[in-house]
């Protein structure tokens, strides 16, 4: 709005430089910039992203499997969480414990994993993602999850190219400026030392 208004005042100002005019223009240049690529980008952006998360959601879907798994000795409390997204709550008891499980290949599988078990004890069973070989993988990522990754992801990008263009415009604004300080320089040096003095010229 500034830009607006600067141009509105300066329009038909008698005192108005042409730096001024100048400086107006690329506001109001800045601003129609930001009104309309940032969000064009940041859109694009987001799209993008949705596409490839939600890619990496059906693959993960497609190759992570959910198995029974049966403790066969408790370990003590994990030092890790290898999930983020229940690290993130905190809330969830998580035991290192040897378990036994099926791949979904149908191999038998034996080894350390975490279980949401508060107590464990030999015998008791609960669920692991596995990938096809049964190994031990990562719960998959959600599409909500995905979803909301790919809209930060745009809105980021939005704020990164308001950032730039604010940038440019500022970088532009600031050359503007020391071209006029040097002029000033320059008429200044062409006034000479007797500038001021009464007589001059005389």
């Amino acid at each position: 709005m500034r830009a607006i208004s600067g141009l509105w005042r300066w329009r038909h100002n008698p005192l108005r430089r042409a730096t001024d005019l100048a400086e107006a223009w690329v506001a109001f240049s800045a601003l129609l910039l930001i009104l309309v690529l940032a969000p064009v980008t940041g859109a694009a952006v987001g799209a993008f992203a949705q596409s490839a998360l939600q890619e990496s959601v059906r693959e993960q879907r497609a190759s992570r499997h959910l198995v029974t798994a049966t403790v066969t000795e408790a370990l003590g409390d994990s030092p890790l969480n290898s999930d983020p997204e229940t690290a993130a709550t905190g809330r969830e008891v998580r035991t290192r414990v040897l378990a036994d499980w099926t791949a979904p290949d149908g191999t038998p599988r034996h080894g350390p994993v975490t279980a949401r078990i508060e107590d464990p004890r030999p015998g008791d069973h609960f669920t692991i993602w596995t990938d096809r070989q049964g190994r031990v993988a990562a719960r998959p990522l959600d599409s909500t999850t995905a979803t909301t990754h790919a809209v930060l992801a745009g809105f980021g990008a939005a704020l990164l190219s308001i950032g730039m263009i604010e940038s440019a415009r500022r970088l532009i604004v600031w050359r503007m400026v020391r071209r006029r300080y040097a002029r000033w320089d320059q008429a200044w040096d062409r006034a000479g030392p007797d500038w001021g003095r009464t007589g001059t010229g005389s």
